[in-house]
Formats: structure tokens, sequence, C-alpha cells
């Protein structure tokens, strides 16, 4: 188990500007994420302080070095879940290893990835569920699945196992995308991963079966969605942050209702663009800051 006191969630503009600010602060700083989507061949011109167009592959890599230069120490691990911890601490698990931290700052970007499913949004809270950690205490026992193709899919079943050894997983039609190891867990786990997509959900009034493309019907009692990867949504869920839609709710420090947790960029709504995303992301670290200064044990230096 490896210590942060402040510990971001997302590489992009905003979790690279929060670092800036939390670790020049002195506040041992750790950065989880993959490089986001506009690191790439993304022409950037409209950005301040760059009279020629910068591509976002440059702009991301000098962040970073500016972050690392200030201390952070950035990680390139997919976040798979995070929880309450002890002593009001938070408990996160990625791909590779998992962390306590003292503060948690979102800032994953909006991405939620929502299947198309006949009748999904009329089974949401009878039976559809985005949130394990929530939700799998009401299927103790009871048939489940889990709809997605990659290795939050397969975290997301495992976790179910606390609840009741009758899991599946649906790639809804994709290939499966689960890491061997993964794979090799499920396997032992005797959870069936099964790669045909789903046609339609039945069940008045709750969730009792879906009915797949290729003809079979497979009673459940509840459907967990885990397409891609973890979002800062999913996240919220778990932890108990308000969120409007598909985005998460913060004041103008961007403080979320819980205490310790902030989030700021895209995951926030708003004006999705890269100079709202890194204001909002230095005021989130300055907020850590001030919070962590407060509340967390040693007064959060290093």
């Amino acid at each position: 188990m490896q210590d942060a006191q402040c510990l971001i969630i997302g590489a992009g503009p905003a979790g690279l500007s929060a670092a800036i600010y939390t670790a020049r602060a002195g506040m041992r700083t750790l950065v989880l994420g993959s490089d986001p989507k506009i690191a790439g061949d993304y022409d950037i011109d409209n950005y301040f302080g760059f009279e020629d167009t910068i591509s976002g592959r440059d702009l991301m890599a000098r962040g970073r070095l500016q972050a690392q230069r200030f201390g952070a120490e950035i990680r390139q691990e997919k976040v798979l879940g995070v929880h309450h911890g002890d002593n009001g601490r938070f408990h996160v698990k990625t791909d590779q290893g998992e962390y306590d931290a003292c503060a948690v700052i979102l800032a994953t970007g909006a991405a939620r990835n929502r299947p198309k499913i006949k009748g999904l949004a009329d089974y949401e809270g009878k039976g559809v569920s985005y949130c394990v950690s929530c939700d799998g205490f009401f299927h103790r026992g009871k048939p489940v699945m889990v709809a997605g193709e990659g290795l939050f899919a397969a975290n997301q079943a495992l976790e179910l196992l606390a609840y009741t050894p009758d899991v599946r997983i649906c790639t809804l039609g994709k290939p499966s995308a689960i890491p061997p190891e993964y794979g090799e867990r499920l396997a032992r786990a005797g959870i069936e991963v099964i790669e045909a997509a789903v046609e339609s959900l039945e069940g008045d009034p709750g969730l009792t079966a879906v009915r797949l493309a290729d003809g079979r019907r497979i009673e459940i009692s509840g459907l967990f969605i885990a397409m891609g990867e973890a979002s800062s949504t999913d996240f919220a869920y778990t932890l108990g942050v308000a969120r409007s839609g598909i985005f998460l709710e913060t004041d103008r420090d961007m403080k979320t209702n819980i205490e310790g947790v902030f989030a700021a960029g895209d995951c926030t709504g708003g004006f999705l663009q890269i100079a709202v995303a890194v204001g909002e992301g230095a005021l989130a670290g300055r907020s850590a800051i001030a919070w962590l200064k407060s509340s967390c044990p040693g007064g959060g230096k290093r």
C-alpha cells in the first residue's frame, strides 16, 4: 500500500494544473491517469500565451514536466475504483496497485459510456446500476451481469463476488479487451464472459432478465454498467458525490459535497475548453491545499 496526501485522478489539463499547485505548496502529490485525448496530433491555437499553434502532445508534455519539476509523481495507471477508507482517508485501486490518500481531485474528463440497450433508462434504479459498492448489497445471492468489455468491467465483476457467486460479464457485442491476467481470475471464479449484444431488458416493475442477440434469455436481478474505463461519474457514485446528469457538482472553489474530494475540468460541465480546465485545476489545487493543511494528519506536508 502506498500513500499520498493529494491523489489526482486524471493527467489532462485540469489534473496537471492542480498537481502544479499542490506539489509547489509542498504536498505529496500523485497523479494517476493515461494521456488525455488532446495529447496527440491535436492543434491548439486559442490557448493564452502561444502566438503559434501548439499540438496537444506538446502542451501536455510541458504540463507534465512542470508538475514534475515541483515534485509531483505522475504514473500511467488505470484507476478502477475509489472508496472511503479509514480515518476519513480514501482508498484508490488501479490496475497496478493500491493507494491511500487524504484528498482526491477528480479530473478524468466528461466521458461516460452508456450502452444503447432498449429500455435501459426505464430500469435505472430498478435493477440497472452504475455502482457495485452502492447497489451490490441489494443483489445478495442473486444472478447479476456486468455490461462492459474491458478491465473496468472485469474488476466490477470480481467485486460483485462479495455479494453473489452468480456473476456474468456481457461485452455487448464487442470483442473482449480484458487483460489475460484478469481473464484467468474470472475463469477461476467461474465468471462467464459473453460477447453477444443485449437486445432488450425484461421485467415488471424491476429487471428480471436480459435477452441477447444470440437468442438466449438470461435471468438476472441486476445489470451493472461498466463500459470502457472508469470515469469521474463512476467514482462519484461510489463516494456519494452529488451529480447533475453526467457532471459533478462543485462550488466556486471546486469543492464537492464530500469533504476532501474536489473536481475540476470537463467532468464538472460548463465551457469544455482547455483554458477553463486549467483554471479549475488551479482552484481545485488551492482548495485541496487548504483542506490538507487543516484536516490531514501532519498538516499535509512532505
